[in-house]
């Protein structure tokens, strides 16, 4: 990637986060060119991407400024820190989302599912039709517990980006990110376990806690730089915590990048009080800014970190191809696979790995990290215009996932039943929480290419938002 573009997306990132307010004068071209090592030439052509965008706007002898007229929602309030360990509820609101069949008259806002339409992904849909078609029926077999040995492969060298030395033989292929994560839950913790998470956290690996028997707690999470590393600290001194489970890149919900530095000190934590910890990274790939983010794992040394990812938001979720990096777990994690699914379907994994050695990979990330990140800017501008105000709404640095706050006191789940009937679903935020909380949030999608229809869907959102805070008062 040139140089320009790393510059305009570093520039772009930091007034996404706030760091320059509307109306605020951006660096000159001189002081970034000094700062940065670049020429002035390249300055200007990041600051011109900038105006592409709408996030820069020239002032002849004056310098760029952030446009005054793009306001964002203020960012959403770190929660409070929890009490106790509690076991996990909300399992209907999450059955009522993952049951939902997709129809054309209904606008699926909640699920998580990226856009499987790009013509990026043509070259994985032939591959699938040529394996079918072969004589010696690679994909009807049984396949190593391990998984296809050509896939794990291609994810070893994939993971070079992420900061990570892994070998074909450090990998588990697993059904979907979803095996990934229980099958390193189960592989460490017993029924009473207390397992740390980030909070607002992934609904899935909750679940996978209540249905194992174990207990959560939530520990708050800042919007833009993750799980408090001050209350995770109190919590490992006052409570047994067996292992902490956090999604540090392009966060499901927040949408958050982890800094390196806050990365490196949770590492220096989970090393002091001996606990592991599990990584998600499913979105880790769609990071608005390249390179990509470093994964807690790739600073690891001893092995306590268990990596978990998948080609379901890359690619598509049907596949069902996961993995995870289990390191000292190794071997337990193969018996929790055995016991729950045994060895994952060859095709898609067949087919990933010659996606990926043939090099189509990466040119189709490429295409969705610059949708998704025009998706996101319309998605936020959507929320300011259609919106209560008051309203806080996410700065996502990668995925297709932006959480939105209500004022306090507002049901989620009032909302999500009246959009029923105008054919719009929504996730709720009470399925974020292992108590409950959040239920005034909710999470919208936007990974979609943005179409009037979806417009108006969000528009919907919002005006029946508005109503309902109208009746309440």
């Amino acid at each position: 990637m040139t140089l320009y573009v790393n510059l305009a997306e570093l520039l772009g990132t930091r007034i996404e986060n706030g760091f320059y307010r509307p109306g605020d004068r951006l660096p000159s071209v001189r002081a970034l060119s000094v700062e940065h090592g670049v020429s002035l030439s390249t300055v200007q052509q990041a600051y011109r991407m900038l105006e592409d965008s709408g996030l820069a706007t020239p002032k002849p002898k004056s310098g760029y400024f952030v446009p005054v007229g793009r306001e964002l929602p203020e960012l959403p309030v770190v929660g409070r820190p929890a009490q106790r360990p509690v076991e996990i509820s909300q399992w209907d609101q999450v059955l009522e989302l993952i049951r939902a069949v997709p129809r054309k008259d209904v606008v699926q806002l909640g699920r998580g599912m990226p856009d499987i339409s790009s013509p990026t992904m043509k070259p994985l849909l032939r591959g699938l039709a040529r394996i079918s078609r072969r004589q010696d029926m690679p994909g009807l077999y049984y396949d190593n517990i391990h998984g296809t040995l050509e896939l794990r492969e291609q994810i070893a060298r994939l993971m070079l980006d992420s900061g990570c030395q892994l070998s074909a033989s450090d990998l588990v292929i697993t059904t979907g990110c979803h095996e990934a994560l229980s099958t390193s839950i189960h592989a460490i913790c017993e029924p009473g376990d207390i397992v740390a998470v980030d909070s607002p956290s992934f609904h899935g690996a909750m679940q996978t806690l209540k249905g194992l028997g174990m207990k959560a707690l939530e520990i708050p999470t800042d919007p833009l730089t993750g799980i408090s590393l001050e209350a995770l600290e109190l919590a490992l001194e006052q409570w047994p915590i067996k292992v902490i489970q956090l999604t540090p890149n392009c966060n499901n919900p927040l949408g958050y990048i982890m800094p390196e530095s806050r990365k490196r000190a949770l590492l220096t934590l989970a090393q002091r009080f001996d606990v592991a910890i599990i990584e998600d990274d499913v979105y880790g790939e769609l990071a608005y800014t390249y390179p990509r983010p470093r994964t807690i794992k790739s600073f690891d040394e001893d092995g306590r970190v268990l990596l978990c990812s998948s080609f379901s938001k890359t690619l598509a979720p049907g596949l069902r191809i996961g993995w995870v990096a289990p390191g000292r777990y190794l071997e337990r994690v193969l018996h929790m696979k055995y016991i729950s699914t045994g060895s994952t379907a060859p095709q898609p994994q067949i087919a990933i790995a010659e996606f990926l050695k043939a090099g189509h990979f990466e040119p189709h990330l490429r295409r969705m990290r610059t949708q998704y990140q025009r998706s996101r800017d319309l998605m936020i501008d959507w929320v300011t215009r259609y919106f209560p105000a008051g309203t806080r709404a996410s700065r996502p640095q990668g995925s297709f996932m932006l959480w939105v706050e209500l004022p306090e006191g507002f049901d989620t789940l009032k909302l999500n039943r009246e959009l029923h009937d105008q054919g719009v679903q929504i996730a709720v935020g009470s399925i974020f929480s292992a108590s409950g909380k959040y239920r005034n949030c909710l999470r919208m999608n936007y990974a979609a290419k943005p179409t009037p229809q979806i417009e108006e869907a969000v528009r919907k959102v919002g005006e029946t938002a508005v109503r309902l805070l109208a009746e309440a008062d």
